[in-house]
């Protein structure tokens, strides 16, 4: 993932507010919607959650008002970072991590792993291999994934970078030595200036 840079998304969170962004959304419900529902289909409970590419998401606050904890936010870029940590008080049940998805390994497994929109900007398999590597030691077993990808119909790139678009059984592929499939959906995402934007979403339980 070369052009995943830390200079190249510092840029952009720098230079953009959040609203100016394709992927922007005022309120995270659709994520919080799928996280809720994707424990409650395992039998738990809110716990501990990342956020993969947090950027300036609104998701961790959202996450920390209905009982998630502690929340970890990741992102290629601490300018992202440092607006999420602006807005939030010191005292929030918040870890900040500024790291390179493919290449980061967490220290120990999480309840639940939430990606918007970064898997897709892994375009070689050794990169979506190691994200699959990394996520599978990164969920607990009995814990949840939520990923969610442009579609098939969705754009070819994102913020000027190529993207490896997927389907329901793309993402399966993927994940399934792993994974068992919950649920999935597809999105209609409309940025700010009303284009549409294909996002396929899966809800897997680690084995």
């Amino acid at each position: 993932m070369s052009d995943l840079t830390a200079q190249h998304w510092d840029d952009v969170y720098s230079s953009k507010v959040p609203s100016e962004t394709s992927w922007y959304e005022l309120r995270a419900e659709r994520s919080v919607r799928l996280l809720t529902e994707a424990v409650a289909l395992t039998g738990r409970g809110p716990g501990s959650v990342i956020d993969v590419g947090a950027g300036t998401s609104t998701l961790v606050d959202e996450l920390l008002a209905v009982g998630w904890a502690p929340v970890t936010v990741l992102d290629v870029s601490a300018a992202a970072l440092d607006r999420i940590r602006a807005r939030l008080s010191d005292e929030a049940d918040v870890r900040y991590v500024v790291a390179d998805i493919a290449s980061w390994e967490p220290e120990e497994p999480f309840d639940a792993w939430h990606d918007r929109a970064v898997f897709h900007f892994l375009t070689e398999p050794a990169q979506q291999a190691r994200y699959v590597a990394g996520a599978a030691h990164g969920v607990k077993s009995g814990g949840v994934l939520v990923i969610g990808t442009f579609g098939p119909g969705g754009p070819q790139q994102c913020s000027g970078l190529p993207v490896a678009r997927h389907d329901v059984a793309s993402l399966l592929a993927h994940f399934n030595a792993d994974f068992d499939m919950l649920s999935s959906e597809v999105e209609i995402h409309r940025t700010p200036w009303g284009q549409e934007q294909q996002f396929t979403w899966v809800s897997l339980h680690r084995k």
